[in-house]
């Protein structure tokens, strides 16, 4: 048997990735207890999704488990042993502004939780390659000290800075900057993902993620930026811009673009190996023309209000240089433009929220 394991299996990442690797494993074993539904209540439940991927591939097993609880992982790890070729950790609780109300449950889910795949990982199936969903929040503000200028419809980079042709890369420090609560926890899980690398040897990588979007995000208003805000256009509900002239920049990638680096990744693991993995130069927007995208496809009057209070931690502009990635991986590079991509989440959360005729 030749087995995946995801973590976070009915979110956005995870559930791409069961269905990107149905036809390459003879088993897929989701892990996923719906926590984003306690996190974000109703909106960010992804219990459709589950359904969803149980009606669809029939070699997809769930199990409701707790990443922070040891036992309920050991109990899956003994029943698949080393038959697990591929850990795919993607399980997280993904928000600044909610982790600073429960830092226990967001250190417990995102630092706790890894080092708990980790250890399992290496206690029952060493030789499998773990995969960590990591993001670009680990550079915390750092981003936001780089030479910006403004412009009509968002913040760029100096022109002449070494960022400007392709974006931000790896060696971007980690330290001596403020994280926010989340990504400060997720830090942690980072550094950890890459020691269990680099110290035991284990076949681990870590992907620091730019905006990860797609048609299966269960968007809420303080998680999942283009998701959310494309069922606001759909809804009319009013979308608030927090701070920043609503000039920020974000880069976006499509979720199978990026379960296809995870799986160029896998067939050549490079232990304790970091990437920064988004949109890049080829996809990426700021909040402003995300909203002119958004009209443009749904055919709607964006509904939204301006707060000039920014979050905590927010990047002003952040654009992933995915260079190291595709030197290491040349087979590799990006299916879905920007507009395709926002155009399959309009597509797909229509057809989940208006009633059909």
């Amino acid at each position: 048997m030749k087995i995946a394991l995801v973590t976070g299996s009915a979110g956005l990442i995870g559930s791409e990735a069961v269905a990107f690797f149905a036809d390459k494993f003879d088993l897929v074993v989701g892990i996923d207890n719906n926590m984003r539904q306690y996190f974000f209540g109703a909106d960010g439940s992804t219990e459709w999704n589950r359904n969803r991927l149980a009606e669809t591939y029939s070699n997809y097993q769930h199990r409701t488990a707790d990443i922070r609880e040891v036992p309920q992982l050991e109990t899956i790890f003994q029943e698949f042993g080393t038959d697990i070729k591929l850990v795919l950790h993607t399980a997280a609780q993904p928000s600044h502004d909610w982790a600073a109300r429960e830092p226990f449950t967001d250190f417990g889910v995102n630092a706790v939780g890894t080092l708990n795949m980790l250890e399992m990982t290496r206690q029952h199936c060493p030789e499998a390659v773990f995969i960590f969903t990591s993001t670009n929040k680990v550079y915390g503000d750092n981003p936001n000290f780089l030479p910006l200028i403004e412009t009509e419809t968002r913040w760029e980079i100096d022109q002449n800075h070494p960022y400007f042709a392709n974006g931000i890369d790896e060696h971007m420090s980690l330290d001596h900057t403020k994280h926010s609560v989340f990504g400060a926890s997720k830090v942690a899980a980072d550094i950890m993902v890459q020691e269990y690398g680099r110290y035991f040897g284990m076949n681990t990588g870590v992907f620091r993620g730019g905006c990860l979007t797609g048609p299966n995000h269960s968007g809420a208003q303080l998680h999942g930026f283009l998701s959310y805000l494309m069922k606001c256009a759909i809804t009319g509900n009013q979308y608030t811009i927090f701070g920043y002239k609503g000039k920020q920049v974000r880069d976006n990638i499509h979720s199978w673009d990026l379960v296809n680096m995870f799986w160029h990744f896998y067939q050549n693991p490079r232990p304790g190996e970091v990437y920064n993995a988004g949109g890049g130069r080829y996809a990426n927007c700021s909040m402003l023309e995300a909203i002119a995208l958004c009209e443009e496809i749904s055919g709607n009057k964006f509904n939204y209000q301006y707060s000039e209070t920014n979050r905590s931690g927010d990047h002003i502009w952040y654009i992933s240089d995915l260079t190291k990635f595709k030197q290491h991986y040349p087979g590799w590079d990006w299916t879905f433009d920007l507009k395709e991509t926002m155009t399959q989440i309009h597509d797909s959360m229509a057809a989940r929220l208006l009633p059909t005729t």
